[in-house]
């Protein structure tokens, strides 16, 4: 494009990027890319934090700073998510959130296990129903069987005062 259009001042330059990456496709891929990169222990905290709100400006660049931490915390597991909340303000800055995340991650073991990677858990395999026949109605069995009072062993009795003794158990 430098090539086509040659030396131009920053206010043109400014409007064609505007012009080329503010059509609904690209923010739809920003968004995207926002939600799937979540927060590992594994990634250092200030890239991570410095790319997720280049996304937010992108995606919204008329948010607030705190709507852009709330979303930042939404990316982070729970129990990192929490620690960090809980050190921050919230009208902090991105370095804030980064050096807290950081802190957090590197002092305490929250976000690096998971209990399905250790020994001795394995995944949970999901229920599956199979019927080697078909369902019996349960209507059918009831009006084959005789029904008979617990308590004196007439048919046909429900009732709790029954005017006859009790059969011996």
């Amino acid at each position: 494009m430098k090539e086509i259009h040659g030396r131009r001042r920053w206010p043109w330059w400014k409007s064609q990027i505007i012009q080329r990456c503010s059509n609904s496709t690209w923010i739809w891929k920003k968004t995207i890319s926002f939600e799937n990169d979540k927060y590992s222990v594994d990634k250092d905290p200030y890239e991570w934090c410095l790319r997720q709100s280049k996304r937010c400006k992108a995606i919204d660049p008329q948010m607030n700073t705190q709507m852009r931490n709330n979303k930042l915390l939404t990316q982070i597991p729970r129990g990192l998510e929490h620690a960090v909340k809980c050190r921050c303000n919230h009208n902090c800055t991105l370095d804030d959130i980064s050096n807290n995340l950081q802190e957090v991650s590197k002092r305490t073991n929250i976000g690096k296990f998971t209990p399905y990677k250790r020994s001795g858990f394995k995944e949970k395999q999901p229920l599956t129903v199979e019927f080697k026949d078909k369902p019996k109605e349960r209507g059918a069995e009831m009006a084959k069987k005789k029904i008979s009072c617990h308590n004196y062993g007439s048919k046909n009795h429900y009732a709790k005062n029954y005017p006859k003794e009790r059969k011996p158990h």
